[in-house]
């Protein structure tokens, strides 16, 4: 089994903010807006060396989606920055009519996903909204592991003609990926080979399952963990390949099971390779408060619990 390093712990948010900012230097058409979050979105590197390129919009996240729509049809590329429960469902109906149905070229930055917001409860969290973005027609939805993977699927997102949903999250985790590994849209990334069992993961639960995986070895389970990093478009023939080798598979996500990436993964088996499908999830839950570690624990997406459903599925 790879071992991997945590080379010190980060929050992924900083990792965009990283990425906006080398986006920013390379090409002049960046832009940034936020609702009234720039520091909780980590823009101000980016406020700082281009203030001319930053727009603050105030709690209005509505009419920050149409001044994005227009910079983007003005030829710019704009990338709008907040909370991913206020940057989805919020404004659903901009996204959908001034960004996806025109294929406008608006970048959508959401921070603290998921549950590991943490004590600001279930007003703030959302595990919703993949299913809202996957939903939309000619959205991309990115939703990279650490730091590291943010900055780089912050770049490549700049680079894409087309509006792209960013997910990454508040609390600070490993950092372990390589940081000048260039990030594909539309790749999955086999972390770890097995023979036994596939964990497919993506956001905060990569990590715990690379650890799920090494105390399922210590056990006799040789566990395939794959980093879908990419949602949508998905890897399709990474995903087929693997659950063709194990014959099994685990799809672990900081998110519910309706519309997330284990409906995705399990319609593209049901059609290519009907594969024994197990689930860890949020199910069908709104978030509660608590420190982003008990809310892992709780929901089952930490290593133990990612392991639990492994050695349920395969035994």
């Amino acid at each position: 089994m790879k071992k991997y390093t945590d080379t010190g712990k980060k929050d992924t948010r900083s990792g965009f903010g990283a990425g906006l900012l080398q986006a920013g230097k390379a090409d002049s058409r960046v832009v940034a807006l936020t609702a009234d979050l720039k520091g909780s979105l980590k823009m101000d590197a980016f406020a700082d060396e281009f203030p001319n390129r930053f727009i603050q919009c105030g709690i209005a996240e509505s009419n920050m989606v149409g001044a994005a729509a227009g910079l983007a049809i003005a030829g710019k590329i704009p990338f709008i920055g907040s909370f991913a429960e206020f940057v989805t469902g919020r404004v659903y109906d901009q996204l959908r009519q001034e960004v996806a149905y025109g294929k406008t070229n608006v970048k959508i930055a959401s921070s603290h996903a998921g549950i590991t917001l943490g004590e600001d409860g279930a007003t703030h969290q959302t595990m919703e909204d993949i299913a809202l973005m996957r939903a939309l027609p000619e959205m991309v939805v990115l939703v990279p592991c650490d730091y590291n993977q943010t900055a780089q699927a912050t770049i490549a997102a700049a680079k894409y003609n087309g509006p792209v949903y960013l997910r990454f999250g508040r609390p600070s985790v490993p950092n372990f990926t390589d940081p000048d590994q260039p990030f594909e849209i539309g790749k999955a990334y086999v972390l770890n080979e097995g023979k036994d069992v596939t964990i497919f993961a993506c956001g905060h639960t990569v990590w715990e399952s690379l650890l799920a995986a090494e105390a399922l070895e210590a056990e006799g389970i040789s566990a395939e963990v794959i980093n879908v990093a990419s949602v949508k478009p998905l890897d399709e023939e990474t995903i087929v390949a693997s659950a063709k080798k194990t014959g099994k598979a685990i799809v672990a996500e900081e998110h519910n099971m309706a519309g997330g990436l284990g409906e995705a993964i399990s319609g593209v088996l049901a059609a290519e390779c009907p594969t024994r499908l197990g689930f860890v999830n949020g199910a069908d839950r709104f978030g509660q408060s608590g420190t982003p570690s008990e809310l892992m624990k709780a929901y089952g997406l930490d290593a133990v619990g990612i392991a639990a459903a492994v050695k349920k599925l395969v035994r």
